[in-house]
């Protein structure tokens, strides 16, 4: 666990302000052993180019890597490893440096491969990777502890964001009373919240993906500042203040919902990524079902203010948790920070990552372009819009669950606040339940597909979204056709609970099945599924009370189930001829189909 304390927050911050002599990596460490696999000899080749630390010429320019540096037959850096094709000995470029202590000279071959000729200057440009296959600061090779440890990590900090949405709820009669205004504007700070979390990923995602920058810095700060702004939000003076404020909480929460996905790609290789993703997914769905509970009985034994109070506790305990223990996982990012390391240890400026490369030929116009533009672009793809549309529905009758409930099981049943936000619980078993039966279809029917054909056709992950499909409706009818009071109130709840498969399995379907499709933009297409389900479900909850007491219970709850039913059409046509209408699309690689 050393070497994650290491790369946590604070752990890099002890390495840099103690030079390396706390917390080092193995390459500062003192007699640092090169691996057998990077010895070469240096004699052997006239290509070789030494430097040597204590006696560089400082006089000698040096420049920053360019895109040509690396040719295009060395677009990906080879890996060196003991079973491995031999290097040319003409392409090959090695770093000697005299060892502390002048006990002799030693060689690192750094994984450099490339067409460009050495010279007696220092103008080469290596590439730094892994050193082989198995090097364990590659977070593919972890331990499978310390993985699920990252992953417990990265599932706490979702949940503590995610809660911030439901927790809210029983807040709202409080907040009606205190500010003296309508129900529909105490919900927005429900909507506002999780527009903001829609509205985020368009700025921090790409901000993630710098690799001078990383997840985990992102992932710290907007936690830092998620934390911090419920303060403003319990003291709000006036209506405003709190709606602007809850708007920003979901705002700067949002790299928690859309990053923490690529996190854990990271680190899991893709065979058994769904395994990982429906444990975070489930911390994800703990969130808004425990939160009416938890702050139900808060709200109604103190005031509208103690929901918030828990919400600022819960998000200061993660981050004291994360600040300690969440390394970074994105293997760009650390490769960096290696090469930087080596330069600092050889002397030698030439040293280079190749996100560095990448980096330095980075564009403001492009970063814009993929974070603004791009997503906007795709949503108008046909299968794209369809997919979205489809889960943005689904994912809004969701939230609309929180007005529906209240209107249930406060005025049907004549629960108190705090009990109402129990029956949510029946949501969390039949989400646990259901993403048992996920693991088993991944194990038992895409696990051993993949390791046959060495591929998944992306419209098969749609076979799981048509049957949810049908999970939707049937909810809908039986909690809204049950909800009365000549009827126990475990009816409705079951019903209700019959949701939890219908959005899980169409999430965990649909979320696989779009970045399968467009590969190249899986970034762009996921940010923009994102802005839009927010946006949508961040509206429903607006007109909930309107539409239920307009058209009662069950006549709310059938006309959202009679859309439900009208969109599984198109979704058995994109199962069936999603690849003809990919093979039209400009956003695709003939290779990609």
């Amino acid at each position: 666990m050393s070497d994650t304390f290491r790369d946590s927050t604070v752990g890099v911050f002890i390495n840099i302000l103690s030079g390396g002599r706390y917390l080092p990596y193995p390459d500062q460490r003192p007699g640092w052993t090169v691996p057998e696999s990077f010895l070469v000899n240096t004699a052997s080749s006239s290509a070789t180019a030494t430097f040597v630390s204590e006696k560089r010429d400082p006089t000698v320019p040096t420049r920053k890597p360019s895109r040509e540096d690396i040719t295009e037959e060395s677009q990906t850096p080879a890996r060196l490893s003991e079973d491995g094709p031999p290097v040319p000995e003409s392409r090959r470029t090695s770093l000697s440096y005299a060892e502390k202590g002048g006990k002799g000279r030693y060689s690192v071959n750094v994984n450099m491969v490339r067409e460009e000729t050495i010279q007696d200057t220092h103008s080469g440009t290596v590439i730094v990777d892994w050193y082989n296959d198995h090097d364990p600061d590659n977070p593919k090779n972890w331990s499978l502890n310390k993985r699920l440890f990252v992953l417990g990590l990265i599932s706490l900090l979702t949940f503590s964001v995610y809660i911030g949405s439901a927790i809210y709820t029983p807040s709202i009669p409080g907040i009606m009373e205190h500010f003296d205004v309508s129900k529909t504007t105490a919900t927005l700070g429900l909507s506002l919240y999780v527009i903001g979390y829609g509205i985020g990923p368009l700025i921090f995602s790409p901000l993630s993906e710098i690799p001078s920058i990383g997840r985990t810095p992102i992932y710290m700060a907007t936690l830092l500042i998620f934390a911090l702004l419920q303060l403003p939000t319990i003291f709000a003076p006036n209506i405003q203040t709190l709606l602007a404020m809850r708007f920003f909480a979901g705002f700067f929460g949002s790299p928690a919902l859309a990053t923490g996905g690529a996190s854990i790609q990271d680190m899991f290789p893709m065979v058994k990524l769904p395994y990982a993703l429906i444990s975070w997914a489930i911390a994800a769905l703990c969130g808004p079902v425990l939160g009416p509970t938890i702050g139900g009985f808060a709200a109604m034994k103190e005031t509208w203010r103690w929901p918030i109070w828990e919400l600022f506790w819960i998000a200061s305990a993660a981050f004291a948790i994360l600040v300690f223990w969440l390394p970074e996982t994105y293997a760009e990012t650390i490769l960096l920070k290696r090469a930087r390391r080596l330069r600092a240890l050889t002397g030698n400026p030439n040293l280079f990552s190749e996100s560095e490369i990448k980096q330095s030929q980075m564009k403001t116009s492009e970063v814009l372009f993929e974070a603004l533009l791009r997503p906007i672009q795709l949503m108008f793809e046909p299968a794209v819009l369809y997919a979205n549309i489809y889960i943005g529905l689904a994912y809004a009758i969701f939230y609309l669950w929180f007005e529906a409930f209240p209107l249930v099981y406060n005025d049907i049943y004549h629960f108190n606040l705090g009990l109402s936000g129990l029956p949510f619980l029946g949501l969390m078993v039949s989400g646990i339940i259901t993403s048992l039966g996920y693991v088993a279809w991944n194990y038992y029917r895409v696990e051993p597909e993949y390791r046959r054909t060495g591929k998944i056709i992306p419209e098969s992950r749609l076979g799981v979204a048509l049957f949810a499909s049908a999970f939707i409706p049937l909810s809908l009818f039986m909690f809204g056709w049950t909800s009365r009071a000549s009827i126990h109130w475990i009816v409705p709840t079951i019903g209700a609970a019959l949701y939890l498969p219908g959005l899980f399995l169409l999430f965990q379907s649909v979320l696989v099945y779009l970045p399968s499709s467009y590969p190249k933009y899986a970034a762009s297409i996921l940010a923009g599924n994102d802005l839009f389900r927010s946006t949508v479900a961040g509206c429903f909850p607006l007109f909930g009370t309107p539409l239920y007491h307009r058209l009662t219970i069950g006549g709310g709850c059938s006309m959202l189930a009679g859309l439900s039913i009208a969109l599984i059409p198109g979704l058995w046509i994109l199962y069936k001829y999603g690849d003809r209408l990919r093979a039209r699309s400009k956003y695709i690689d003939p290779a990609d189909l």
